[in-house]
């Protein structure tokens, strides 16, 4: 299949009037480069089926690895239909991976949310309906009670390596990221396996000091779960959290980027300090996502959704209603950004976090046919994983 007469989203630039090509049989990426015009023999001796994407663009697939529900479901809802939804709703709005992310529960829950991801993840196949799960991320139960945030609080829990162990051979070694506060008591030993195991520790939901912090970034933890929400915040005399994020030139900070959970010179400020590449856009969408406003569930917990953000009675922030595309649009409008420097946020970061930068994350041919076509006005019109359409917008 080729593309042509596209505007494509390279690392470092946008490069008019070329051409994507790949084969959805093997879900890879042939060829990305100048329009070689029509006509393409294919190697089957037959001309290459083409699509003319008039000037749309051309933008690597989204990796979104802080995500818990859209469309109607969550993934704590721990069914293999539930996170088959998810997959599909976030992929209308240009996700090809995700990790399925789960909240602060009962060892039971948790334990059933990772069982229908991993059965979600196997039923999928090489040919899913929606976005791809590459594994899970657990935000919690090892989190701060005084930075709960909208994490049910009666299920927060000291670290412990022996319930991760056992949830990671439920997980077949699907668990892929594991948020907690780093300063809590048996931490230690939870980021040291992270490191064997090669999961990404992250810090969250956090009291964790400024020297605190920066320990646990010399100890392994590689990442910070939405930035400025529910962390011990900046201080001149006593930095914090933040301020341990903002310093290091390792960890990567996840970004809410609607424009409620931070506000944009907040925003500005982080990606002055930490630039495209030290910064991953995240949705951290809750089941609301794409609905109507209205009362939902989150982990157990009452959420009132306005059509614009998703609280707790007492108007704690529960989860966003964000997508990816939005998510890059906003950074673009926020920071000034170059269209190339956002999506990267959204793309290559994330997947070179994971450790999967050669397969995921650029359009570079070799790599993974994950795909998104959007329109001037930054309207995903189709979204391609794996090679195969799960996704085109109706009024095309």
């Amino acid at each position: 299949m080729r593309w042509r007469n596209g505007q494509v989203v390279l690392q470092d630039r946008v490069a008019e009037g070329w051409e994507v090509a790949f084969d959805p049989d093997q879900g890879i990426l042939s060829y990305v480069g100048p329009d070689r015009g029509p006509g393409i023999m294919a190697s089957s001796g037959t001309l290459e089926p083409e699509e003319d994407l008039a000037g749309a663009y051309v933008s690597p697939g989204f990796i979104d690895v802080h995500v818990h529900g859209g469309g109607g479901a969550d993934f704590m809802d721990a069914t293999v239909e539930a996170c088959t939804r998810v997959c599909e709703e976030h992929a209308r709005h240009g996700t090809t991976s995700l990790l399925a992310t789960t909240l602060t529960a009962s060892p039971e829950s948790l334990q059933a949310a990772v069982e229908a991801a991993v059965q979600a993840r196997q039923a999928a196949g090489p040919r899913p309906s929606g976005a791809r799960i590459l594994g899970l991320h657990l935000e919690g139960p090892y989190l701060s009670p005084a930075h709960a945030g909208a994490q049910d609080p009666a299920f927060l829990r000291a670290p412990d390596r022996e319930e991760l162990e056992r949830l990671q051979r439920l997980a077949r070694g699907a668990i892929r990221m594991v948020t907690l506060a780093p300063e809590l008591a048996g931490a230690a030993g939870v980021i040291q396996w992270c490191r064997e195991q090669n999961v990404v520790a992250v810090a969250g939901h956090t009291d964790a000091t400024y020297d605190q912090a920066m320990q646990a970034f010399v100890s392994g933890v590689r990442m910070c779960t939405h930035t400025f929400n529910a962390m011990r915040g900046l201080h001149h005399r006593e930095p914090g959290t933040v301020g341990a994020v903002l310093d290091s030139p390792t960890v990567v900070a996840q970004l809410i980027a609607d424009g409620i959970h931070v506000h944009p010179a907040a925003v500005r400020l982080l990606w002055r300090i930490k630039g495209p590449d030290g910064l991953a856009l995240i949705t951290d969408a809750m089941r609301a996502e794409g609905l109507r406003p209205g009362t939902y569930d989150l982990g157990g917990l009452t959420v009132q959704v306005d059509g614009r953000s998703a609280r707790l009675a007492d108007g704690t922030l529960a989860g966003s209603l964000l997508t990816m595309e939005q998510a890059v649009a906003h950074v673009r409008v926020f920071t000034g950004a170059a269209l190339a420097q956002a999506v990267r946020a959204a793309t290559w970061v994330p997947a070179r976090v994971l450790g999967l930068a050669d397969r995921y994350g650029s359009l570079e041919a070799g790599k993974m046919a994950d795909l998104v076509v959007l329109s001037s006005a930054w309207q995903v019109q189709q979204t391609v994983v794996g090679g195969h359409r799960v996704y085109r917008r109706e009024s095309l």
